[in-house]
């Protein structure tokens, strides 16, 4: 049902065809697990098929090593008519221990879309608690530079 499930959790160990030549985790295959989060996540609340709309300030804390338990987490974090902001966390460590550090973190917005591709509505979601109304008041600035920072890049487009 949905607007339920706010928050997905995916996980998996890091295998040897994600490595980069540096012998550590290819930052591509990491973005690829955040998509799949986001998806994952953003489908889970809205209840309908979802697109990326945008990944944004990306950020490489640690490396994954192979063999690694790689949890990948998405969060809803503000919700527009048709978009959902998704706080994406990725962490990993070694199987056999119960910690985990973050290696990875972005934001990506989701947005669902109607059986012919348009952009169709998604339940709201309203923060409790200072934490969330914390994150959404983030996602909101957030929104606002990046349109000042897409008028800027108008003047790139040619």
């Amino acid at each position: 049902m949905a607007g339920l499930e706010r928050q997905v959790t995916l996980r998996f160990l890091a295998e040897p065809a994600d490595v980069n030549f540096g012998g550590k985790v290819h930052g591509g295959a990491v973005m690829k697990w955040i998509d799949l989060a986001a998806y994952a996540c953003a489908a889970a609340w809205s209840g309908k098929y979802c697109i990326t709309a945008y990944a944004g300030g990306i950020r490489f804390v640690k490396p994954i090593h192979v063999g690694n338990i790689v949890e990948t987490s998405a969060k809803v974090i503000y919700t527009g008519r048709s978009s959902m902001h998704l706080a994406i966390d990725v962490k990993a460590g070694d199987p056999k221990n119960p910690e985990r550090y973050l290696t990875t973190h972005c934001i990506v917005i989701m947005v669902a879309v109607d059986d012919a591709g348009k952009p169709t509505d998604v339940p709201e979601w309203k923060p409790l608690f200072d934490e969330d109304i914390a994150l959404r008041d983030s996602a909101i600035r957030l929104m606002d530079m990046r349109k000042k920072i897409g008028a800027e890049m108008e003047a790139h487009v040619k």
